[in-house]
């Protein structure tokens, strides 16, 4: 998958108004799963997408000092994700949902298998739900 594509179909998924906005939900997504998972498997998943789009999954902002593989739940995933797209918790779990679909068919499964595994329940509800899941 190219990253127009990525980003097209993230835009047009989330009902986004921009692709700015696609962006912005992508890279606060993306940020926040590179620091639950660890760092090995975000390497991983990010060399299979989109260059633009993988380094997300590197770049990751740490908080507190802890690095990627830190332990929090979903409450912590979408907060972290609301802070950094700029919206309230209930968009940032659905724009995060449709982000996790996208890279899920941008990586041919990737964040069903292997990710998957390596998150809580919680999160791992969130990640499979996709842009029309029940989860919120």
């Amino acid at each position: 998958m190219r990253y127009e594509e990525f980003i097209g179909q993230v835009q047009n998924r989330a009902r986004l108004s921009g692709l700015g906005d696609a962006e912005r939900a992508s890279r606060a997504t993306l940020e926040t799963l590179g620091e639950r998972v660890p760092e090995g498997l975000a390497d991983n998943l990010a060399a299979q997408l989109p260059h633009e789009i993988g380094e997300h999954l590197r770049r990751t902002e740490v908080y507190g000092g802890l690095g990627s593989g830190e332990r929090f739940g979903r409450h912590d995933f979408v907060e972290r994700v609301g802070a950094r797209a700029g919206v309230d918790d209930a968009e940032a779990a659905f724009i995060a949902r449709v982000v996790l679909e996208v890279t899920d068919e941008a990586t041919g499964g990737g964040i069903g298998k292997k990710v998957g595994e390596a998150l809580p329940e919680d999160i791992r509800e969130l990640a499979t739900a996709g842009s029309r899941g029940g989860v919120d």
